[in-house]
């Protein structure tokens, strides 16, 4: 696996490139601000991007999403010192499949690296600690309860694939469906959970435990 690393700190980079050089992984390319990140992207192509969310010129955000607008998108995780949910959700919504809080790359860098590379999301721990209190607490303070027990057994099956990164089309051949019985189950799923999108069924998936 190619990676291209893009942090604005050189200590940063040097220490997340002894991690993936010790683990066997090839660093192509390093970059200090997203612009740079980004035309490095385009001339060494990486399989994977790791990418600091706070950089000069161009966020970790931004460079993850004109990523995914390139021929073969590679994988990306960001990096970051925030755990909430709003900056998970963007990067979310920009791409990125592993989220990643700086205090404990060490620990989560290579099984993100891993996941990433079997097209899985991956979570700091710690991320995924912070996603399940916010939604016990946001429960708690509407009077709600979470709906997951009304999902049909096939339903909680398609979440959980879902959840994991595979296309409509991709669950379809592994549970033996039509496309468009798929898409009927994820519609319903969606409507009975009050999800809007991708990105909003992963971070439901991290709250179940469903995956990490």
């Amino acid at each position: 696996m190619r990676v291209l690393l893009a942090d604005d700190h050189s200590i940063v980079r040097r220490g997340l490139r002894g991690l993936l050089e010790a683990a066997g992984l090839s660093v192509v390319a390093e970059a200090a601000d997203g612009l740079d990140a980004v035309r490095l992207c385009e001339e060494e192509r990486p399989d994977l991007l790791i990418l600091d969310i706070g950089m000069p010129k161009l966020s970790g955000i931004e460079v993850a999403a004109r990523a995914q607008k390139m021929d073969r998108p590679p994988g990306v995780i960001i990096l970051s010192v925030h755990g909430d949910e709003s900056y998970i959700m963007r990067a979310l919504a920009a791409g990125a499949r592993a989220y990643l809080l700086k205090s404990a790359t060490d620990e989560d860098l290579i099984p993100a690296v891993r996941a990433v590379a079997s097209g899985k999301p991956y979570f700091s721990p710690a991320v995924a600690a912070v996603l399940v209190e916010d939604y016990v607490r946001q429960l708690q303070q509407r009077g709600l309860t979470d709906s997951y027990h009304l999902l049909t057994d096939r339903e909680k099956e398609v979440l959980q694939l879902l959840a994991e990164g595979r296309s409509n089309k991709e669950v379809a051949t592994l549970l033996n469906l039509g496309l468009s019985t798929v898409e009927t189950h994820r519609a319903n799923l969606m409507q009975k959970l009050n999800l809007h999108n991708t990105a909003e069924i992963v971070l439901y998936a991290v709250r179940k435990g469903l995956i990490v």
